[in-house]
């Protein structure tokens, strides 16, 4: 088995679980992994999870499992609550909009990668305006599709106690802004090169 990948048994209640941890990017699997592989299996948040391992309680997420003596086939135990079934419904509404972000950042990906394509030279001068002005319209629809998301999450009200999904809302939300700024960046870009293109063929006309 990979040096990455480790198989430990977690008793929760009177459940056990086989839970198969992969370390990201080749690196060995953290605390901060077995964790998240928990709360997708037992329903339990991050931050209610306390997990023992020969009677201590491991914290510090950033660690690797090794660190700890947590090797393939270990035995560890969980306590913690399950979100409430209300709590679990809104989670699950952020995580398609978590879905919605990432597809919409890949689109936005495209665009900026194309436009260093163009900067580069890698299409005809005669077609760059067309190819650019066509560029400006995908990232405006990024644009829009972000300020949407932005509305989406912005209706849900969620009550004080759900810290799981407000934590969740209030990373997003920023995540969201960071790509809306990038779609200004790209935009900016965008008609800097057009300008660049058009005070070139001006030259020329001339």
């Amino acid at each position: 088995m990979a040096e990455n990948t480790v198989t430990v048994t977690v008793a929760y209640g009177a459940a056990k679980h086989s839970i198969t941890v992969t370390g990201k990017d080749g690196a060995e699997p953290l605390l901060k992994d077995l964790s998240e592989a928990l709360g997708e299996t037992t329903g339990v948040p991050i931050p209610s999870q306390k997990l023992i391992y020969k009677g201590k309680s491991l914290r510090e997420m950033d660690a690797t499992l090794t660190s700890f003596g947590i090797k393939q086939g270990c035995k560890l135990m969980m306590i913690g609550k399950r979100n409430s079934p209300e709590e679990e419904a809104e989670l699950k509404k952020l995580k398609d909009i978590e879905k919605s972000v990432e597809q919409t950042a890949k689109k936005l990906e495209r665009v900026d990668g194309e436009l260093t394509g163009l900067r580069n030279g890698f299409l005809a001068k005669d077609l760059q305006a067309e190819a650019l002005n066509k560029l400006d319209q995908r990232v405006k629809g990024a644009a829009e599709q972000f300020m949407k998301i932005l509305e989406q999450m912005d209706a849900m009200s969620l009550p004080e106690n759900f810290s799981d999904c407000r934590t969740k809302k209030k990373g997003l939300v920023k995540t969201v802004q960071e790509f809306l700024a990038q779609c200004d960046r790209i935009e900016a870009g965008i008609s800097d090169h057009l300008a660049k293109i058009q005070s070139k063929n001006l030259a020329l006309a001339e």
